[in-house]
């Protein structure tokens, strides 16, 4: 009874705090991927600056993933669990997502390399 009590008093703020983290990771990403488009004067084809804004992509859903799941402590209700099992679901499609891309250019990179050596 008291851990109930003390988990729904709580994990909002955990969860709050996770989801916080994520945005900022969003935030931080995009302004450093920003400042380096910039830089490379709009260069469309920078393989470099993709692959880290996805890595920081993939971590920023790591983090906010971690809150759904924590979120699931305390559901009292089916429809809040098909709710949340649909985030959950579509949050973790497009983290797998993101790691196959991230994966695939890091191999074409390397490639590359290997080709122009």
């Amino acid at each position: 009874m008291y851990i109930e009590s003390f988990l729904e008093l709580f994990i909002p703020y955990i969860t709050g705090f996770l989801e916080t983290i994520g945005v900022i990771i969003i935030t931080v990403a995009s302004i450093k991927a920003i400042i380096g488009f910039v830089k490379s004067g709009f260069d469309f084809g920078n393989e470099n600056l993709k692959i880290e804004l996805a890595k920081a992509l993939a971590l920023s859903l790591e983090f906010k993933l971690a809150a759904e799941i924590l979120k699931t402590v305390i559901i009292r209700t089916l429809d809040e669990f098909l709710i949340l099992a649909a985030i959950t679901f579509l949050r973790i499609i497009i983290s797998f997502v993101i790691h196959w891309e991230v994966d695939a250019r890091e191999k074409k990179e390397i490639t590359s390399k290997e080709a122009n050596a």
